[in-house]
């Protein structure tokens, strides 16, 4: 997604995938369609069906409409942190409380912006996964993830046995 978009790729009204309840094959913005082939091929847990092209479509495009607001959310705090450092004058006088509480703000500001980022990069992870046609992969043991676990919460990594391991320690 380098901004660029040929004459076939040019549609004013598609600025964001939208997710949709459909059967129907989508393509992504990127406009890859997920073939069945590939969806089927995808791991999944003993007594859970396979993917279909359309379940792993509404995956990605929540994925992607997800990566469209953390893209704006980080931007936005980007330039009102930038303002704030930018800004000299301000706290001119101030006692030591409110300087305290103005970097406790600013830091908590550049935390939430640095969460966004983190989550921006799972989900541009969990999309090249899915790609890649390594989605639904533990990356601890190399067992299926489980597709009810990866609908609910479609950045995971790990299947539940690995979270729960790697949270206990």
């Amino acid at each position: 997604m380098d901004g660029t978009a040929g004459p076939k790729d040019r549609n004013p009204t598609a600025e964001a995938p939208r997710a949709t309840r459909t059967g129907a094959r989508r393509a992504s913005a990127t406009g890859r369609k997920i073939s069945p082939a590939t969806a089927k091929r995808l791991p999944v847990r003993q007594g859970e069906g396979h993917w279909t092209a359309s379940e792993l479509a509404d995956v990605r495009d929540r994925l992607e409409l997800e990566m469209t607001a953390l893209r704006s959310e980080i931007a936005a705090a980007e330039s009102q942190i930038a303002e704030r450092m930018n800004d000299v004058t301000e706290g001119a006088g101030d006692d030591q409380a409110d300087a305290g509480a103005k970097t406790f703000e600013r830091e908590h500001e550049m935390a939430l912006t640095y969460n966004a980022r983190d989550l921006l990069a799972q989900n541009e992870r969990a999309v090249d996964r899915i790609g890649q046609g390594t989605y639904g992969v533990c990356e601890s043991c190399g067992q299926a993830i489980g597709k009810a676990r990866l609908q609910a919460f479609p950045r995971a990594t790990l299947c539940v046995i690995c979270k729960q391991r790697e949270e206990r320690r």
